[in-house]
């Protein structure tokens, strides 16, 4: 992906089954400003799906998502709404 994007704060779920990545990334996005954006570390597979349907349904964009030896990290940008 061509963009880059710098993330705010970077939430490192390691080792946490879902949904506690989503949780965590959703009660911090909360408290952010539209158009900042977190990193979120995971490596439950599950969170891959999560997250896609978490920013869709919330008006978040899921700006990039990638999976390298079982880390998934997560460029999550808050929305305006």
């Amino acid at each position: 992906m061509a963009r880059t994007e710098r993330a705010a704060q970077t939430l490192d779920m390691k080792g946490m089954n879902c949904p506690m990545p989503l949780i965590w990334a959703r009660n911090m996005m909360e408290i952010m400003e539209p158009g900042e954006s977190i990193e979120v570390l995971a490596t439950d597979p599950g969170t891959i799906r999560d997250f896609k349907v978490y920013a869709k349904s919330a008006g978040h964009e899921l700006v990039n998502w990638s999976e390298t030896r079982g880390l998934i990290t997560i460029l999550l940008k808050k929305g305006a709404a």
